[in-house]
């Protein structure tokens, strides 16, 4: 969706939001938190007449209400598993790419506002904003409505996929999983440097590398400094291992 007037008095697009809550079964407060969940920093970039905030600082937040979340779930569930295993139980859940996943099921991509570049450049199919995009919807049920109603969805639509995580073998992410074979095969534990901070179109990119011992592996050029190195892990385990 490009806007064309101020987003908290277009009625068309609050009513959406509405029904989606409805569907959800989120009994809110204060609409609002709702629609800046939703909205993109690229809008208020090019037109901060039709928003004054975004959904990307609220992402801070998030962090710390998914983990208590997760944290308590998994501590009460498991209570003969080991700190290690529960940490990476953890980790699985959180991660973007299952984030994104909990996305496409909820079809959060309907109310996503983007500026129109970033609309015409398929950002919406773009798995880290989705998954940035979940976050921030889970921060509004927080400020709305307060952690009990928020760790209500965290446990039915996040918690819930643990099953899925772990029959299928998703629970380490790829920067583990490359340094374990590394160090199994070669005795090198990886290192990652962020070779290059650039603004474009309004948006941090970010260029990692990721290196065993001082030889260059692979590359990987991502809007989050955790993602783009998250990746080029995953480029650099395929490159040497994935065939073998």
């Amino acid at each position: 969706m490009v806007p064309t007037k101020k987003i908290k008095d277009n009625i068309d697009y609050i009513n959406k939001i509405k029904i989606l809550l409805d569907k959800l079964e989120i009994k809110y407060v204060n609409i609002e938190h709702y629609l800046t969940a939703f909205i993109h920093k690229s809008l208020v970039n090019e037109r901060p007449d039709l928003s004054s905030s975004h959904n990307e600082r609220l992402e801070f937040l998030w962090d710390a209400v998914l983990e208590l979340a997760i944290t308590k779930n998994l501590y009460d569930n498991y209570p003969d598993l080991p700190e290690w295993q529960l940490t990476d139980y953890r980790s699985s859940l959180v991660k973007w790419k299952n984030l994104a996943l909990v996305w496409k099921k909820l079809e959060f991509d309907k109310y996503l506002i983007l500026w129109r570049w970033e609309e015409l450049s398929g950002w919406r199919k773009n798995e880290s904003l989705l998954a940035n995009s979940v976050e921030s919807f889970i921060w509004a049920v927080y400020v709305d409505l307060w952690f009990d109603e928020a760790k209500k969805m965290i446990d039915k639509y996040i918690y819930s996929t643990l099953p899925d995580i772990i029959n299928n073998n998703l629970l380490k992410d790829y920067k583990s999983i490359f340094q374990e074979e590394a160090q199994r095969r070669y005795f090198i534990t990886p290192s990652y440097q962020v070779i290059s901070e650039e603004w474009e179109d309004h948006n941090k990119i970010f260029t990692s590398w990721v290196y065993l011992n001082e030889k260059l592996i692979a590359t990987w050029v991502w809007p989050s400094k955790r993602k783009s190195q998250e990746n080029s892990a995953m480029n650099a385990y395929n490159l040497l291992f994935k065939s073998n």
